[in-house]
C-alpha cells in the first residue's frame, strides 16, 4: 500500500516540490518537540517569562540598593544628630590642674580638669563622651540619652557613688580616704 503522499502524486494533485517541503516541515516540528519548544507560541511564552524574570530580579537589586541607602542616610543622620547632642550639652571652660586619664579609639588620652570637674566625673554626675576624635564632657543624663541612642559614644561613664555611711565604733573614722587618689 502506498503512502498517501505517493497517491497524490500519482494522481497530479501535488508536486515534488511540495512533498519535499512538507516532510521537511514534518520533520522540523518533531525536532522542535523533542527539544523542548513544541512551536513558536511557546518560544514566545518562554522568552516572555525570561524578560518577566529579568525584570524582578533586576526590581529585587534596585529594592535592596535603596534599602542599602536609606540605612546609610540613616546612620549619617543619628550620628549628627549624636553630634549636635554632643555639641550643645557639652560644659566648656574646665581647664585644670588635674588630669583624669582615658581611653579613646584604643588611645590612652589626658584630660587637664579643676578640681570641681575632676571629683563631678569620678563620682558620676559628669560622662566622658567621644565622637570623630574630639572628646566631650556632658552630664550623666545626657550621657545616658547618647547611650540610647549610640553605646560606642560614651567613654567613661562612673556609677554614682554613694556617701559611705560612718560606723560609731569605726577607729579610723577620723581618718577620711578620698576616692581620687592623685599620684
Amino acid at each position: 500500500m502506498a503512502s498517501l503522499q505517493d497517491q497524490l502524486l500519482k494522481a497530479g494533485l501535488t508536486t515534488k516540490q511540495k512533498t519535499r517541503q512538507a516532510n521537511a516541515d514534518k520533520r522540523k516540528k518533531n525536532k522542535q518537540k523533542r527539544s523542548g519548544v513544541q512551536h513558536g507560541a511557546t518560544l514566545q511564552e518562554q522568552v516572555k517569562q525570561d524578560l518577566a524574570k529579568s525584570q524582578s530580579d533586576k526590581q529585587a537589586k534596585d529594592n535592596a540598593l535603596n534599602e542599602q541607602k536609606k540605612q546609610q542616610l540613616a546612620e549619617k543622620e543619628q550620628r549628627l544628630r549624636i553630634k549636635q547632642i554632643l555639641i550643645h550639652h557639652q560644659i566648656k571652660n574646665v581647664n585644670g590642674d588635674n588630669d583624669y586619664n582615658y581611653t579613646f579609639a584604643s588611645k590612652i588620652k589626658k584630660l587637664s580638669l579643676d578640681a570641681i570637674t575632676h571629683k563631678a566625673l569620678v563620682n558620676g554626675r559628669l560622662s566622658l563622651c567621644g565622637l570623630d576624635e574630639t572628646t566631650y564632657i556632658v552630664t550623666r543624663e545626657t550621657a545616658e540619652k547618647l547611650a540610647e541612642l549610640d553605646a560606642d559614644v560614651i567613654l567613661v561613664q562612673n556609677d554614682k557613688v554613694v556617701d559611705e555611711q560612718v560606723i560609731e565604733d569605726d577607729p579610723y573614722a577620723d581618718y577620711q580616704i578620698p576616692d581620687d587618689l592623685m599620684w
